[in-house]
């Protein structure tokens, strides 16, 4: 049961559809998997974006397609950061040649927007903004309307991070008018990994046409790849796409189309309310506030004496069970407990209550397990007859 930061669970009908026949990457018949794809991720970035399709490699490419081709050597970047991800985003700024105004925000909190907009004033030179929506090593949520908003007034182009968010909570790229976004397979999707679905506005296209630098990665350079996803001027050869794995984001797509967006940032709501009781029960405190959380990403800190290694290590063997570890300055410090996709099930709610409290119990801590799934079942079951 993968209950991390991601993967997530992949369902049986992701994991039979990628079982199918590999055909050949010009083959008639992907090419219609290729546009029901585009089509599928419109839906779920909510956008009429003609550049919208997945790039072969996890969300980090992603990323690193978005920065490369709206980047170019002696702009200006205004990054900010608030957790891991956000580092990285610097990172990949700075190897395009960039002039990084690095703006860094507490950890486990939400980005404030006027820290963003007392930056912009101060750097007018400054031609892109770099923020993560969900930031998946705290579980903080920021109001990226808001700071889109703010880039534009400024003369920016936005890019974000939805690696975390797409699927779980709202995600909304054309009434945001978000530049450029990108997302992984394998969290709220529950796809397996490998895959990073991208969107970029005409305003973003537009720039990259016009660099007058090229793009300083011959792979992830959109204007070679946009002539094999994009059928405009007939399809030509880029590189092998993963046949296999793009069926499963077909199924991915079609299960959450399927089940449709509001239903699924309920659910994803529902079950999160109902591991926060489970998990109060056991005394486990969020580092997010309650108004900055993300459902899908359960950010809670590791009580004093407790070997935090030690009890994930107990979850796996013991109960096969996986959850994560904090990841740089939170290191040691806190466990991520993803409800992310087809892992955001009552199921899983319940067995992982029950497991930390077990675990919890075996180094000496005063808990009751079955009391802490009680109050999860009832918080859920309350929610569910709220709504029926």
């Amino acid at each position: 049961m993968l209950m991390g930061p991601g993967p997530s669970d992949v369902p049986p009908s992701i994991l039979e559809a990628m079982a199918q026949p590999t055909v050949g990457h010009l083959d008639p018949a992907f090419i219609e998997v290729m546009d029901a794809i585009k089509d599928l991720l419109r839906y779920a970035f909510q956008t009429d974006n003609r550049l919208t399709m997945p790039v072969s490699g996890p969300g980090t490419v992603g990323m690193e397609t978005c920065i490369a081709n709206l980047v170019e050597p002696g702009d200006t970047v205004v990054v900010v950061e608030n957790g891991v991800f956000g580092r990285r985003m610097k990172a990949m700024a700075t190897r395009c040649g960039a002039e990084v105004v690095y703006v860094e925000e507490p950890w486990g909190r939400a980005i404030r927007p006027h820290v963003l907009a007392e930056t912009l004033e101060q750097h007018p030179e400054a031609s892109v903004v770099a923020f993560v929506h969900a930031e998946t090593s705290t579980g903080a949520l920021s109001d990226a309307e808001t700071l889109v908003d703010l880039a534009h007034q400024h003369g920016c182009l936005a890019i974000v991070d939805a690696v975390t968010s797409l699927g779980g909570v709202p995600v909304r790229v054309d009434a945001w008018d978000i530049d450029a976004i990108y997302t992984g397979s394998q969290k709220c999707l529950s796809c397996t990994p490998g895959l990073s679905p991208i969107s970029l506005s005409e305003r973003a296209v537009n720039h990259i046409r016009n660099r007058t630098t090229p793009v300083q990665s011959w792979f992830m350079d959109l204007t070679l790849v946009m002539e094999y996803w994009d059928d405009q001027n007939g399809r030509s050869y880029h590189h092998t796409a993963p046949i296999n794995a793009l069926y499963g984001l077909h199924e991915a797509l079609r299960r959450l189309h399927e089940e449709g967006l509001e239903h699924a940032w309920a659910r994803h709501r529902q079950h999160h309310t109902a591991l926060k009781a489970g998990l109060a029960a056991l005394g486990l405190a969020y580092i997010v506030p309650e108004g900055e959380r993300i459902p899908q990403l359960n950010a809670v800190t590791v009580p004093d004496g407790i070997d935090e290694a030690a009890v994930r290590h107990a979850l796996l063997h013991e109960h096969q069970l996986e959850i994560g570890a904090g990841l740089g300055d939170m290191a040691g410090d806190i466990w991520r407990i993803g409800l992310m996709g087809h892992s955001c099930r009552a199921e899983n709610v319940r067995t992982c209550v029950r497991a930390i409290g077990h675990a919890l119990q075996a180094q000496g801590l005063d808990v009751d397990p079955g009391a802490a799934v009680a109050s999860a079942e009832g918080t859920l079951a309350s929610q569910q007859a709220a709504t029926a």
